[in-house]
This record gives C-alpha cells, structure tokens and sequence, in this order.
C-alpha cells in the first residue's frame, strides 16, 4: 500500500524566539518528506535584519515558498534564523537557498556548517544566493566563488539603493516568462567578481553617484550585472539575485517568477516557455514581516514658562 506523503512529513520543528511574531509562528518551518520522487527545496530565512519593510528574509522566503508549491512536484521546505534546527531537511536536497545577510552575518561561516554546505555543494546540490549573501568574507571568497561564479567583494564591488526598471532580459531558462518590471528605491550590490561561465540573466542601469569604487567609475554608463546563472564544474547550478531588499518589490511579478525560475533552474527542474507559475496575492505582501524594535518615544517637551504677570 502506498504511504500518502502527509504521513511521510518528519514532526513540525517548534520555535520559541520571542521575536517571532504571532504570524510568523503560524508558518510552518521544517517540514521535511520522505519521498524521494519529489524535488525538495531548502529555503533558509536569515535572521532579523534592516528597517521593517527592509530585509525581510522570512516574509520573503514565505512568498517564495508558496510560489514554488505552485510546481507539480516540488516540495520546498522553510528553515529561519539561517540554519535549520534538523539539519537532515538538507538529506536529497535539489537545491539550497540563502537569503540572508552576508559579510561576517553570513550563516553558514562557522566549521560544522561551513562543511555542510561544502558538502552539499560537492554531491551538486543547486545552490541560490539573494541579496546581501552574495556579499562574503574575503578569506572565503575565492571557494564561494567557485560555488555561485560571483561574489562581492569591497575591492571593486559597490552597493546602494535607487530605482531600477528591466525590460530586456537575454535568451535562457531562467528568463522564461519574465516580463518588465520595475524596483522602486531597491537595494542592490554590482560590479562584482565573476568566473568565466557565468551568465548574466538581468542587467540594470546604475546611477553615476552610485559608482564609488574606482574599477566601477571607469565603467560609467555600463549596464551591470544584479542577476546570474552559473554551470558549476562539479555539474551543479547556482543562481544568484543581488535585489529583493526592499520587500514590497516582491509585489512585481517579473522578480518573483526570475527568483523562481533561477531555483527551479538550480534545481534542475524544466521550466516551462511560460516560466514558473507565481500567483500572488497582494494582500500577502505584508503578512510575515519581523517584529522589530520600536524607535523610543521622544521625551515630553517641557511645560511653557508662564511669564504672566
């Protein structure tokens, strides 16, 4: 008798940050399966980071989870906080995605993790960085890079916020069905290190106040690279997309169906002419968001001296 995949689910993991909001608490994390026909996806939120409305790692990687389950077959599955508590949700993993900070916030820098995901990378596992993680250490740059065919670092790379519209993107499976869209006031990081082999698969152009490293003022003009694919030596596919700061941008359907389209294609999952089916409700855009510190109310002002007489 066939076992239904329900009953296949490892137990739902239990998280008691006090931070998590009571919304974020109703979404389910870790919920791993058993069948192997299906083509399980890693989604790892980073911690909490940024001004609300910025950063919002797990409101996001919610959005990106429920697109994904909108393909027969995959099976994504959330972990927060930058690493999942069970490590073995990573067990026939198609593909990891990281959406975090980078620099030394990057999650997975320490010994046992780092060699998880060394792992993970060398079996061909498909590997997906978004926004700040494509920002990394420099003593690990070089092996990242060998991973995701890009990094930034601070020698060249430059970053900022501003607005950004595409509307042509090159011929490849991640642009399928992608049509123009437009990123008002995103934050973005570019004029980064590639390998050979990476493609670009959304070019933008950047204003010339936001060219502060030397090698990228000697590029004014040049349209910059904010999204690649790359075919790793090992045969693995890494995807990376240095947007999707600012949340709301998440409300564009040509970004999310490029984020997808960029893991299902990590994932070796044929993408169809029309790309990654991504419907969205907008009213879903601000569900999930951290719960931050309040800014401390301001001190009473002083009662007016009464200069009456």
């Amino acid at each position: 008798m066939k076992i239904p995949t329900l009953l296949c689910l490892a137990a739902l993991t239990t998280f008691t940050r006090a931070d998590f909001t009571d919304e974020q608490k109703r979404v389910p994390l870790e919920v791993d399966t058993t069948d192997t026909k299906l083509a399980k996806i890693v989604v790892i939120a980073g911690s909490v980071s940024s001004k609300p409305g910025g950063h919002e790692y797990f409101a996001g990687c919610t959005i990106l989870v429920n697109a994904l389950k909108q393909t027969p077959g995959v099976w994504p599955v959330m972990a927060a906080e930058g690493w999942p508590k069970n490590e073995h949700i990573f067990d026939n993993a198609r593909a990891v995605v990281i959406y975090a900070d980078g620099g030394p916030k990057l999650p997975f820098l320490d010994a046992a993790r780092w060699e998880k995901m060394k792992s993970l990378i060398s079996k061909g596992t498909g590997f997906v960085m978004l926004h700040q993680a494509v920002d990394v250490p420099e003593d690990r740059a070089d092996e990242i890079q060998s991973w995701l065919g890009g990094v930034f670092k601070k020698d060249i790379g430059c970053r900022g916020h501003w607005d950004m519209s595409f509307d042509t993107f090159p011929q490849h499976a991640v642009t399928r069905g992608v049509k123009a869209f437009s990123a008002p006031g995103d934050g973005w990081l570019y004029n980064l290190h590639f390998l050979p082999g990476a493609v670009p698969v959304i070019t933008g152009q950047v204003p010339d106040k936001a060219r502060t490293s030397a090698d990228a003022k000697a590029h004014a003009g040049r349209a910059e690279t904010i999204g690649w694919a790359y075919e790793r030596k090992d045969g693995g596919r890494s995807f990376a997309f240095t947007g999707a700061d600012w949340h709301t941008n998440w409300k564009a359907e040509g970004q999310r169906k490029l984020v997808v389209n960029g893991i299902l294609w990590s994932a070796k999952i044929e993408i169809p002419e029309s790309g990654a089916p991504v419907a969205f409700d907008e009213a879903d855009i601000m569900k999930n968001w951290d719960s931050k510190p309040k800014p401390a109310p301001k001190a009473a002002a002083p009662p007016a001296e009464n200069t009456a007489k």
